[in-house]
């Protein structure tokens, strides 16, 4: 009996191991799935924090109890930055679009600008040269009768004529300069655009903000001759507007939402009341003083450009017609009308009026950004006053004392019912 029991035993030993080893083998499995499961279940992201943390905690011999147990600050930092929006990928496309479109638009005022610079200089040797052969002609004929140097000298007289209407409808100096005021301005907006790509902080309004920006200076700047050029000789002598007439302050004020520390954002009353001053001066001295040199240089290109050709068809119908008297007058009217000519284009009085354009608009410009800037009552909305007041001083070339003392002798003329005796800018 005790046999059958032992041999029972050994016979039911091996049976009851193996089913003991397969349950153990079994729950260990079923242990390491649970534990699988549960890595796969949890956030990758915390994972690599706490790889991360525990890497730089060990790099810079601290100790942490827990790696993941972070300051309040710190966690809300980081969460700051996950939460904080991002351009969408259809926004930096356009904005690169944009750009690109900047680009190409620089280069193009940049090579126009080189060709109606030539179209100055090059007409105008050519003109002087036909107008002075034509007149050494009529000189010769006057000493010694011939027909055929009267009808050379009236040939030359009538090309110079039709060269100068030509010359002086286009003006082809003040062309140049308006191409080199688009390729400067273009380049500032292109800077603005890189900028906000660094940044990597925009919206649909940052490129319908653009956009309106750039078809503003093609309309102030436009390239082709027929049917877009500027009126030349105006009624009325204005500044130059490159700037949408809309309010553009929606960049600054991007910027003022992360420059914002205080309750008045840099901003103070007497800030405020210094600004104003500044506007004032620019309108009534900086502004009206280049609009009282822009209708002087209008005037004097306006005389010039009539009485150039008059002359050249004076010589022309003198030469034609023979006589002392007449040949005499020709060679008086061609050789004024080389002096003129050289006068209105040498001096490159068109450029002149242009570039005095160009500045009375800058002030203008300068005045409403200041102007908009206040009148917008939330504090945040605004950028910061210390870097706008900086920003101003740099425009107008002076430092932040200068700018107080021209603040102040404004309000001080302002009271007393006079005129300031100072100009705001001392760039130009």
């Amino acid at each position: 009996m005790a046999a059958l029991q032992a041999s029972s035993f050994l016979a039911s030993s091996p049976s009851s191991s193996s089913s003991s080893c397969s349950s153990k083998r079994m729950i260990t499995a079923l242990i390491q799935v649970s534990k699988l499961s549960k890595l796969q279940l949890a956030d990758p992201s915390t994972a690599i924090m706490k790889k991360l943390v525990e890497e730089l905690s060990t790099r810079n011999g601290y100790a942490f109890a827990e790696p993941l147990q972070m300051d309040v600050a710190w966690k809300d930092r980081v969460l700051e930055l996950r939460l904080s929006p991002t351009p969408s990928i259809e926004t930096i496309i356009k904005l690169y679009a944009i750009l690109d479109a900047v680009e190409d638009r620089v280069e193009m005022h940049d090579n126009i600008s080189e060709q109606r610079d030539n179209w100055n200089k090059l007409p105008l040797n050519s003109v002087n040269m036909m107008t002075l052969t034509a007149t050494t002609m009529v000189a010769m004929a006057a000493a010694a009768p011939s027909p055929s140097l009267r009808a050379c000298s009236a040939l030359l007289f009538m090309a110079a004529t039709g060269m100068l209407l030509m010359m002086n409808k286009i003006q082809p100096s003040q062309l140049a300069e308006e191409q080199r005021n688009a390729s400067r301005l273009l380049k500032q907006l292109r800077s603005e655009i890189k900028s906000l790509l660094e940044l990597q902080s925009l919206t649909e309004s940052d490129v319908k903000e653009m956009m309106e920006q750039v078809l503003a200076l093609y309309r102030a700047y436009p390239l082709p001759l027929l049917g877009a050029m500027l009126e030349k000789f105006p009624a009325k002598f204005e500044p130059a507007t490159w700037w949408p007439r809309v309010s553009n302050n929606h960049r600054q004020s991007q910027v003022r939402k992360t420059a914002a520390n205080t309750e008045r954002n840099g901003w103070s009353e007497d800030l405020e009341v210094e600004m104003r001053a500044i506007v004032q001066v620019l309108k009534s001295r900086d502004k009206q003083d280049y609009l009282r040199l822009g209708n002087l240089a209008l005037k004097l290109n306006k005389m010039s450009v009539v009485s150039a050709p008059f002359l050249t068809s004076i010589a022309a119908a003198s030469s034609a017609f023979g006589g002392s008297t007449a040949m005499i007058v020709a060679a008086i009217a061609g050789a004024m009308t080389a002096i003129v000519h050289s006068f209105e284009h040498e001096g490159q009085i068109g450029m002149v009026m242009e570039m005095y354009r160009n500045c009375a608009g800058f002030f203008e410009l300068m005045g409403e950004t200041i102007e908009a800037l206040l009148k917008e009552r939330n504090y945040n909305k605004r950028e910061n006053g210390e870097m706008f007041k900086m920003k101003v001083s740099m425009k107008l070339g002076q430092n932040l004392s200068q700018l107080r003392d021209l603040a102040r002798k404004s309000m001080a003329s302002f009271i007393e019912g006079t005129e300031a005796d100072e100009f705001g800018s001392k760039l130009f």
